[in-house]
């Protein structure tokens, strides 16, 4: 039915489907379903709900809007940068084109990819987007899907690929009509945190999949987005020979030729297969998040292990595993779960990681809601983003973190009085496995995440990019030599020898990478995230330089520029002097023929 009051009967179709021709509806004509039984719903492939997930749907023509990159090839997941950003609050007023107007220092900075975390319709004022309940419809409060696609189009012209983080696992606990048009969209047989799984592989899944297939191709074909981040693939079910996420992924390449796309997933159990190719049994997919770097990161900078944290301890040998071998559980016993984690994946190419020690959900993790430089000194970030933008894997940096902004990033939903209760409480258990967020003094201070308030305290404040220079011109700097090192954009490009880097324990705080390059011209990476340092003697052959050969520092995130206080040379007549909560890169130079041994 459409809202002018025009009635136009659908017919049943062998497929399952129903389908019939409404001669007035026009681009913006609104329009709804009348089920049997006399109920009215909006429609589940809505390409637009300007009034939100309960109002009317809206005729929207895609090929009406103008695009420029015709010239654009996509983008492959080698020498890329992720920049992880919820449109909400990336900036005050929280829209495509605010944000759009962002993106010149975006690209200035040296992220190549923007993460854009969920956009499909869902209810209430504000929300982080997880609770989509309409896949095809880019939620009205950001704007209209052409303010989308102006923004992809900008984007592209600045050399910014796009990708959308996409939840195939669920659907939101409000504005979902899918079981009303079908009951079999979802599983009667598998559960998930969230509820009963989607549909992939029982009765009637033909028509599940082909939806979830379409909207991954329908971003691709119709707002021109260069891949997906597929959230939680662990709660995605189908025991299927095809399976739905290698299906998507296939499809979706399809679609995008002749641009190249790339396709993330976020998989807790560190399943591997995920990003195998389909002749080796895998399902395609790009990259996976490893959480493993980002929890061992966060122990070493702060101290804590408990919860989630417990199986690491945040040592130089874990981050020597991990910058060699991409995850530090590929079937080790976990004891926080009580069972192995991971999967083997000793052979990964080192860019199918995406390594980070920021992200929407991790920051929320914490009491306050806290950026990582409020949980450690400014000394010991320094040296962990040197390590994790120099490092081979994949770098992704959250809305923000490249100013050191001020703004907290907490959980934030909008829901009617009886589930926002359920959702604080929800989340204040969540929180409660970290034994001193458990205490009743922690758990009356926890934000409402049904709190207008909260939401507006999220929004980033884009003059600390001048106000806090210090650590912008640190993420800029390094992403700099990321880009342009030849030793860094090789190892990007995952042209890297097999061991085209090693590394070495030091102390209980520090170690040394080294990147072998062509004809001795390699780097050195030492990070010290303890005391200062005194290495004599100094047995370590990988501190050893290359022949008639000196090492000098290149870089140090002691640099004044900085916040740092200064470096002096780390190798001299006193072998090696490290100093404290610092990383420096050193590179060969030839030894003056005085000191020629």
């Amino acid at each position: 039915m459409l809202h002018s009051g025009d009635i136009v009967p659908l017919q049943a179709e062998d497929s399952g489907y129903f389908s019939g021709l409404a001669p007035s509806a026009r681009v913006g004509s609104r329009y709804r379903y009348k089920l049997d039984g006399g109920e009215v719903a909006p429609d589940p492939a809505s390409r637009f709900q300007p009034e939100g997930p309960h109002g009317w749907s809206e005729v929207v023509d895609a090929a009406a809007f103008a695009w420029t990159d015709r010239n654009w090839r996509g983008v492959a997941l080698p020498r890329q940068v992720i920049y992880e950003m919820h449109i909400g609050t990336f900036t005050k007023p929280g829209t495509w084109s605010a944000a759009q107007e962002q993106l010149p220092s975006l690209a200035e900075t040296g992220v190549t990819v923007l993460e854009i975390m969920p956009v499909a319709e869902f209810p209430g004022r504000f929300g982080w987007g997880y609770d989509g309940v309409q896949w095809f419809a880019p939620s009205h409060l950001y704007g209209s899907p052409d303010d989308f696609r102006r923004f992809v189009d900008r984007a592209h012209s600045l050399g910014l690929g796009v990708i959308l983080d996409v939840v195939y696992n669920h659907l939101g606990p409000d504005g979902n009509y899918l079981p009303k048009f079908a009951p079999q969209y979802f599983s009667s047989q598998v559960n998930t945190d969230w509820g009963p799984a989607i549909n992939y592989d029982g009765d009637h899944s033909g028509p599940v999949r082909e939806f979830c297939i379409a909207n991954a191709c329908y971003w691709v074909d119709e707002f021109h987005l260069d891949g997906l981040r597929l959230d939680a693939t662990q709660d995605i079910h189908d025991s299927s020979k095809d399976h739905i996420l290698g299906a998507m992924a296939r499809e979706a390449r399809k679609h995008a030729t002749p641009r190249e796309v790339i396709l993330v997933a976020e998989n807790e159990p560190q399943q591997v297969k995920l990003v195998k190719p389909p002749d080796e049994g895998g399902y395609g997919l790009d990259a996976l998040w490893n959480d493993d770097f980002h929890h061992t990161a966060m122990v070493a900078l702060t101290g804590r292990n408990e919860a989630y944290y417990t199986d690491y301890l945040g040592t130089p040998q874990e981050f020597i595993s991990s910058v060699k071998y991409g995850f530090l559980y590929q079937g080790q016993r976990y004891k926080w779960q009580k069972k192995p984690r991971g999967t083997p994946g000793l052979d990964l190419n080192p860019a199918a990681l995406v390594t980070f020690i920021q992200n929407h959900d991790q920051i929320a993790n914490s009491a306050y809601g806290e950026r990582c430089q409020k949980l450690t000194s400014p000394g010991k970030l320094r040296a962990m983003t040197a390590l994790m933008l120099l490092a081979p894997g994949t770098p992704m940096l959250f809305q923000g973190q490249e100013f050191g902004a001020s703004s907290p990033f907490l959980f934030f939903a909008d829901h009617g009085p009886d589930l926002a209760k359920q959702v604080r409480q929800g989340r204040a258990k969540f929180l409660a496995q970290f034994p001193g967020l458990a205490t009743p003094e922690m758990q009356r201070r926890f934000a409402d995440p049904g709190d207008p308030a909260t939401f507006e305290r999220c929004k980033l404040d884009h003059s600390e990019r001048e106000t806090h220079r210090e650590i912008y011109d640190l993420h800029r700097d390094l992403l700099k030599l990321r880009r342009e090192e030849p030793m860094f954009s090789a190892q990007m490009s995952g042209a890297q020898r097999r061991h085209g880097v090693d590394g070495a324990v030091l102390s209980p705080e520090a170690f040394v990478l080294r990147f072998f390059g062509d004809d001795g011209d390699d780097r050195l990476l030492i990070v010290n995230l303890g005391i200062d340092l005194h290495v004599d003697p100094a047995p370590e052959p990988l501190l050893a330089p290359p022949s008639d050969c000196e090492w000098t520092t290149q870089w140090s995130s002691e640099d004044p520029q900085y916040g740092g206080n200064g470096t002096p040379p780390l190798n001299s007549e006193e072998n090696w002097k490290i100093p404290g909560h610092a990383a420096a890169l050193l590179k060969p130079d030839p030894r003056p023929a005085s000191r020629k041994v």
